[in-house]
């Protein structure tokens, strides 16, 4: 995960339809960042609604990814595509590998579990202001198990070549294929062609489980 430069943020989106979730981040994130300014969404809808409002954007948008009118998923997929500028982190319930990769995939900078202690998620927040990622312990551990299972001498075993590696990197990342083509300097047809190839050797069908083997490779 890629985080901004370390920063104080000043504005928050919180995205959370159980009103008491929604007022337990809000209570988290003014006390991690005194005199923040929080705004609340309760859908997919209504955040998408306040993103698009929001002259200067939110320095940070706290994110659950069961919204009653779709998933989190979307709106973190928008981020990344229009509001770069926002810092992306979810706040769930879940802590199975499919919902942490779809997550990083669609460009989470931060994965927090909601039935953490507030004081606990307030300490995990102020990471940010270190350019560190915010991430609950078993996230944490979820991940380095990823590393730790892919062995010694495998990251090469897909046979990737360089730009087949930077690409899935770019993608774990959460960019598009238009933004990962800008960033290598190449067309979008081309990186998508690489995106094909390498879907092929690693054996993989979607977005989420290739960044999964991104980070087993450690490219992400």
């Amino acid at each position: 995960m890629m985080l901004h430069a370390a920063a104080t943020p000043r504005s928050c989106l919180i995205v959370e339809d159980l009103p008491a979730s929604r007022e337990m981040l809000r209570r988290v994130a003014e006390a991690a960042f005194p005199g923040i300014i929080t705004c609340a969404a309760a859908s997919l809808r209504e955040a998408l609604a306040a993103l698009g409002g929001a002259q200067s954007g939110f320095d940070l948008a706290l994110i659950d990814l069961g919204l009653p009118d779709g998933s989190g998923l979307a709106l973190l997929h928008r981020i990344a595509e229009a509001h770069a500028a926002t810092l992306p982190v979810v706040a769930t319930i879940y802590d199975g590998d499919a919902h942490l990769f779809e997550a990083i995939a669609a460009g989470a900078r931060g994965y927090l579990l909601k039935q953490e202690e507030p004081a606990l998620l307030v300490e995990y927040l102020r990471r940010i202001e270190r350019g560190e990622p915010p991430l609950s312990p078993a996230i944490a551990h979820r991940i380095l198990a990823h590393f730790r299972s892919r062995g010694p001498g495998r990251r090469d075993e897909a046979g990737l070549t360089p730009r087949e590696a930077e690409t899935l990197a770019l993608l774990a990342r959460g960019l598009t294929v238009a933004e990962a083509a800008a960033q290598m300097g190449l067309k979008p047809q081309t990186v998508a062609s690489y995106v094909k190839v390498i879907y092929q050797k690693l054996d993989v069908d979607t977005r989420a489980e290739a960044t999964r083997e991104a980070i087993r490779r450690g490219l992400a």
